[in-house]
């Protein structure tokens, strides 16, 4: 089959556009098919964990989502401010934020920051709080930058899938490519047309989100509130409100959402009734549907993001759960396109984040057991808020919504082995993520190891070899890390026979070098 692109991606939202840009990076002709004609200004995640951050910190991106960052904050502050000119009660700064479950809020005071897992993200450790829809914003600029052909307003509507490529019906024609990736939400076209399978659990709530404008706002209780009727949340920015039903899924989740159905919703959960919402900026409905595809791949398509797994909102896990996906997937991908892969390397990405994709839905499902509206929930929920109210249990949630100290089970014994990694600082006065911003692997000889660099000879551009000490982690003698800032390989000064575990993980990840035999 001939091809007019070498991978097309269904959805331009932030992860098909984050795969996109790396499939890109490596040069990879790559089209994105997006329904929509502008970006999505609908109200949706407020925040990116540490594994986001720092993966946009790795590709050069950081000081976009620190003006993203400062943006939100200053919306966070006109939210006091307003709250204190209404005359509401108890106005007061929160303390630093660590998180929620449940909406159980976790207090950054009580984090024990010296635990290692800490330990790493360096500048991307400082950024968090940027909105969805300005991250959609800047991996679009980034996309044009690297060239990605960005097809807004058309419609994915059928696949003929081959072994030698896939042939994609859309709204304006059609293309064929070598590979699709479905980026397509959690009402995938792309799932259903491929065949894939969907377990899981069915939905049991009603939720809504939306930015409105109203009075009589001075009644609500700032941020999360649980009631006799249900859930809600005002805030942390002017005319946001959110609330959760546990009496079903909607009737319809098309049907646009109005104001005097967010007035009804918030005024029963509420038990304020002089609350009126007089205009609705952007509002979406929600539920808990938790499924998962068994495989994130089927021949030549492959899904990612909420086309591979959905659940309910809550821990703010999605779109970082869809940014890691296509940090894992790009790379891969863009490897076995070039025919530079080893034969089993895009096996290991439904190996490497199904098992995150599962712990995310059981880490939903647990939040809305407990946020139901019922007496044994309610008990649970005081025990868990009196928990929180430790170090040991603060720092243990924090970390696991954060997403540090995740790890991927890959061959070698070393605590780094398998864990994003750290960005040290060099004795050249770099960083580590300085010299990831191309997208190839790189090698780190912190020990200036001739042999450790003899190893890498024959894979040219696929992985970059840097020398340099690194003060600060005099033990450390190098380290392997893949495109996606994963940690394949690393080893500490005087550890015997490293060099044949490094040859292993190279020929793993990076396939044979060149001039040896396969």
């Amino acid at each position: 089959m001939t091809h007019d692109a070498d991978v097309a991606v269904a959805g331009g939202g932030p992860v098909g556009l984050m795969l996109a840009c790396e499939l890109a990076l490596a040069e990879i002709s790559v089209v994105v098919l997006e329904r929509l004609t502008e970006v999505d200004t609908t109200i949706k995640a407020g925040a990116i964990n540490s594994p986001s951050s720092e993966a946009f910190y790795r590709r050069g991106m950081l000081p976009g989502l620190v003006e993203a960052q400062r943006a939100a904050l200053e919306k966070f502050s006109s939210f006091l401010r307003q709250r204190q000119t209404a005359g509401a009660s108890s106005v007061r700064r929160p303390p630093k934020f660590a998180g929620h479950f449940a909406g159980i809020m976790l207090r950054g005071d009580l984090l024990d920051e010296s635990d290692p897992d800490f330990d790493g993200p360096g500048p991307a450790g400082e950024v968090g709080l940027v909105p969805q829809e300005a991250l959609e914003r800047l991996l679009g600029a980034r996309a044009a930058e690297l060239g990605v052909d960005l097809r807004r307003g058309v419609t994915l509507t059928g696949l003929d899938a081959g072994d030698d490529g896939v042939h994609v019906h859309t709204s304006d024609g059609s293309l064929r490519t070598g590979w699709l990736v479905g980026c397509d939400g959690g009402r995938s076209t792309v799932r259903r047309l491929a065949g894939f399978p969907f377990p899981g659990t069915a939905p049991e709530i009603t939720g809504r989100q939306a930015l409105v404008e109203m009075t009589g706002a001075e009644g609500l209780g700032a941020g999360w509130n649980w009631t006799e009727t249900g859930t809600y949340v005002h805030g942390p920015v002017p005319g946001r409100i959110l609330t959760v039903e546990f009496d079903g899924p909607p009737a319809d989740r098309e049907a646009p959402v109005t104001a005097e159905e967010l007035e009804e919703s918030l005024r029963k959960v509420s038990g304020v009734p002089g609350v009126r919402i007089h205009k609705v900026l952007s509002a979406t409905r929600f539920t808990d549907n938790a499924r998962q595809v068994p495989d994130y791949r089927s021949g030549r398509v492959l899904l990612a993001g909420d086309a591979a797994h959905v659940h309910s909102p809550f821990g703010g896990q999605g779109l970082n759960l869809g940014i890691g996906d296509a940090m894992n997937l790009g790379w891969k991908l863009a490897a076995t396109v070039r025919g530079r892969a080893p034969a089993e390397l895009l096996d290991t990405y439904t190996a490497e984040r199904h098992p995150l994709g599962a712990w995310v839905l059981e880490w939903t499902r647990a939040q809305v057991a407990l946020m139901r509206p019922e007496s044994h929930a309610r008990a649970l929920r005081g025990v868990l808020a009196e928990l929180t109210g430790t170090v040991t249990a603060t720092t243990f949630f924090a970390k696991k919504i954060s997403g540090v100290g995740r790890r991927y089970d890959l061959p070698g014994d070393h605590p780094l082995t398998g864990r994003s990694a750290p960005d040290l600082e060099l004795s050249d006065g770099t960083r580590l993520a300085d010299h990831l911003r191309d997208g190839r692997g790189l090698l780190l000889d912190l020990a200036d190891d001739a042999g450790v660099r003899a190893c890498a000879a024959g894979y040219g551009d696929r992985v970059r070899v840097r020398t340099a000490g690194c003060p600060g982690r005099p033990g450390l003698a190098g380290l392997l890390v893949r495109p996606d800032g994963c940690t394949a390989w690393a080893a500490d000064s005087g550890a015997q026979d490293t060099r044949d575990e490094l040859a292993t993980a190279l020929r793993s990840w990076f396939g044979t070098p060149d001039g040896a035999a396969a």
